[in-house]
């Protein structure tokens, strides 16, 4: 009679023991998560503010370096609100799980429990999303209604999507124009021509600093996406519509940007190369623009291209 209760206190002390190193393992397991979690959020927040959006640089992190007072707010509004909150729900599921599977595995819970539903459980998970929406709502519409403020702009860039290059007017300044197209889509191409691949282009659209510029965006055929993050400008160039955007640069500089929406083929080949001097340079580039390319009311085919007014096709 003495040999079940024998193997039985074996068999008692095996499934303590065993519980015991799975609830080692677990506290392991949540602290190694947790930890990694801890250390990419603080890597996220070092080098946020140090990335390049368009030219890719090693382990960078975060949102490129804002360069106008839209693309400020824009990494304000993620860095103070978006990213505290994704944290906070982040590292609630995460320890949520940890216990869930700690709690609820099968060796401390050899009878499962048959319970369905929670009312008040229920009503929580849907009201504290809810709740949360609603605070992110106040700036976020605050930022979506200041994206639309032109009213008060001094310049005026058209930009009008082809496949596969960008046509630039400048309604304000002798309502010229010009194309710009890659420069190197290949390495050799730009060893040889001394630019950076699929991001250079032949024409340069050339702005002021410090002065704000409305952008008007349309296409001649298909979607495109005039995108340039360190501006916080990305709009669509829709065939047949006018939209709009603004952006003030406070930054004179190099600026690059993709088109952002597949439209076909050589998507990947429509670079945007922004140049951004002071005021002095930008009337003298004015003037010498004015010589070289074509207006607008002297192009009869929209797909020539003005070089030097003489309206050359490709």
């Amino acid at each position: 009679m003495s040999t079940p209760n024998r193997y039985s206190a074996k068999a008692r002390a095996k499934a303590v023991a065993r519980e015991q190193s799975d609830a080692a393992s677990w506290q392991r397991a949540a602290l190694f998560a947790l930890g990694g979690l801890i250390a990419v959020m603080a890597l996220l927040l070092l080098t946020g503010g140090d990335a390049l959006a368009a030219k890719a640089e090693p382990w960078q992190l975060g949102l490129p370096k804002p360069v106008t007072p839209l693309a400020q707010e824009m990494t304000d509004f993620h860095n103070n609100w978006l990213l505290p909150v994704i944290t906070v729900i982040t590292v609630f599921v995460l320890i949520l799980l940890v216990v869930v599977c700690f709690k609820f595995r099968e060796s401390a819970n050899p009878v499962p429990s048959k319970r369905t539903h929670n009312a008040l459980l229920e009503v929580v998970w849907i009201a504290i999303p809810v709740l949360i929406l609603a605070v992110l709502a106040i700036p976020s519409l605050k930022l979506l209604y200041h994206t639309d403020e032109v009213a008060d702009s001094e310049m005026t860039l058209k930009v009008i999507g082809h496949q596969w290059y960008w046509e630039y007017q400048y309604p304000d300044h002798g309502n010229f124009t010009f194309e710009s197209y890659v420069s190197a889509r290949t390495h050799e191409e730009a060893a040889e021509s001394g630019v950076i691949r699929l991001m250079d282009t032949d024409n340069v659209v050339v702005l002021p600093v410090g002065t704000k510029v409305r952008l008007q965006f349309t296409s001649a055929d298909v979607l495109h996406n005039w995108s340039l993050s360190d501006f916080g400008v990305r709009v669509d160039t829709v065939p047949g519509r006018l939209n709009e955007a603004w952006t003030k640069v406070e930054k004179t500089g190099q600026y690059y940007g993709f088109c952002s929406e597949l439209c076909g083929t050589d998507h990947a080949f429509m670079p945007i190369s922004v140049k951004v001097v002071t005021k002095d340079e930008f009337a003298a580039w004015v003037a010498e623009a004015q010589q070289k390319f074509a207006k607008v009311d002297e192009i009869e085919n929209p797909v020539e291209i003005a070089t030097g007014g003489k309206g050359e096709t490709r």
